[in-house]
């Protein structure tokens, strides 16, 4: 490489300035300078920065000192199995210990799981409205890898999704990271959490690419009637815009209530459809969950099936061994298993709804399934503090009693041993009736 030096006059002065060249095939041509920076900066991706997890936000802003005299309550915590109150059956357990002992499953899988394990999956959840077979079924790690995937596949930066409120805020942390807009419909407590649906064709545009609807819900632990599902499907279908199902908490709904599929249901709205083994079988740590694509009319097509094996191919998914024991887990675990857990979160729910149902200031909706429960706060009864997040700090710090907070509500983990959860109940009417501030309305109906 050589040098050549140039003068050029620059506002009527001289500069000299150096050019590099290089020798090709005997001549001289400029080359391109590199450019070096001249100091050390390395940022976050953009990705990284908007990723953020709103529940969590709110969690570590709260300023919680629980009282040193009350052993503390967590009655937000989403995993069932963390008070050791509910483990999962022998039969699932046993499988895995199988799949272990068998030595088939130390090694890579495919990047969307085992054929045997994904026609288990197929199997078991397949029915004359809703078909599946092996290739319609994608594991992964988890219920949340399968939303990511499935958000992934049928959105682009710039586009918004459908996502009710309240909901569960993964749903808006994988989306804004992606640089997809989030649009909140809302589900309507005064009819058991049904979604407004006047309100959710109103948010849908020519950029909506998917419409979130999950049942049973997280965090209201509603259940929607097929009727109302059929609704739904409806509005999707007016717009051609197809639905996620996030059904992780499938079957899990109290005696007396039903939960059809979406996909059961549909007629011509393509879905997919995202569960896993977390909380019907009790085994959340296990990280293996699916994704099942319902396509009869072949909308989706191959682009959106191909589309997902490759975002599968990016991080391979759902532990083999879990995946190995799969087949036995889904056949073997016996019906008794899942009625001795709905009997005890219903059970669980009624102790709450009826203690709560009784303490001023506070509304609880009643579940039909999952594992939480609602409870609006009359926030204008209640004029000690200056919004629902303070309400949420001061029961900690006052009666070491947390629950996750939702705009004027706070949603309880019904999955606490019995004794807990009436300590907690009471501790709760200990702290409601302290602060507890009638209206000027409501002092005069009662003078009367």
């Amino acid at each position: 490489m050589e040098t050549k030096s140039y003068v050029v006059k620059m506002n009527g002065n001289e500069v000299l300035i150096g050019v590099h060249h290089v020798h090709v095939n005997g001549t001289l041509y400029p080359a391109k300078t590199k450019s070096r920076k001249q100091c050390w900066e390395v940022k976050p991706s953009h990705m990284a920065q908007n990723t953020l997890n709103p529940i969590r936000a709110i969690v570590d802003g709260m300023k919680l000192t629980p009282n040193p005299d009350k052993p503390m309550i967590a009655l937000s915590i989403g995993d069932p199995t963390v008070f050791g109150n509910l483990p999962t059956d022998e039969a699932v357990l046993q499988a895995m210990k199988d799949a272990i002992d068998s030595h088939k499953f130390n090694g890579y899988a495919p990047s969307v799981g085992y054929l045997q394990s994904r026609q288990a999956v197929a199997n078991f959840y397949s029915c004359p409205e809703a078909p599946l077979g092996p290739e319609d079924v994608i594991l992964t790690s988890g219920c949340s890898q399968a939303i990511d995937l499935a958000i992934s596949v049928l959105c682009n930066p710039g586009d918004n999704i459908l996502v009710p409120c309240p909901g569960f805020s993964l749903y808006k942390t994988l989306a804004v990271s992606m640089g997809i807009q989030v649009k909140l419909y809302n589900l309507l407590p005064e009819k058991s959490w049904d979604v407004d649906l006047q309100h959710l064709e109103s948010l849908i545009d020519e950029k909506t690419s998917c419409i979130i609807v999950t049942n049973p819900s997280n965090p209201c632990g509603s259940v929607f009637t097929k009727e109302h599902i059929q609704k739904i499907l409806k509005v999707a279908s007016r717009h051609c815009v197809p639905i996620l199902a996030d059904e992780i908490y499938s079957d899990m709904v109290f005696p007396g209530c039903s939960s059809p599929s979406v996909a059961s249901l549909s007629s011509d709205v393509p879905i997919l459809a995202c569960g896993g083994l977390a909380k019907r079988w009790l085994v959340p740590g296990w990280r293996l969950g699916w994704i099942m694509i319902h396509d009869r009319n072949d909308i989706f097509g191959s682009e959106i099936r191909q589309g997902l094996v490759k975002l599968s191919q990016r991080i391979l998914g759902a532990c083999t061994i879990v995946q190995g024991a799969l087949e036995s887990i889904l056949n073997n675990t016996p019906q008794s298993f899942y009625s001795r857990t709905i009997s005890f979160l219903k059970s669980n729910s009624e102790i709450c709804f009826n203690k709560l149902s009784t303490v001023p200031g506070l509304n609880p909706v009643m579940p039909s399934g999952a594992m939480y429960l609602m409870v609006g706060i009359g926030m204008e009864h209640f004029p000690d503090f200056k919004n629902d997040v303070d309400f949420t700090e001061r029961l900690v710090t006052e009666q070491s009693v947390f629950a996750f907070e939702y705009p004027n509500y706070f949603r309880i983990v019904v999955t606490v041993p019995e004794e807990q959860m009436v300590e907690a109940c009471g501790r709760i009417r200990e702290f409601c009736l302290t602060h507890y501030r009638p209206r000027s309305r409501d002092s005069n109906d009662l003078d009367q």
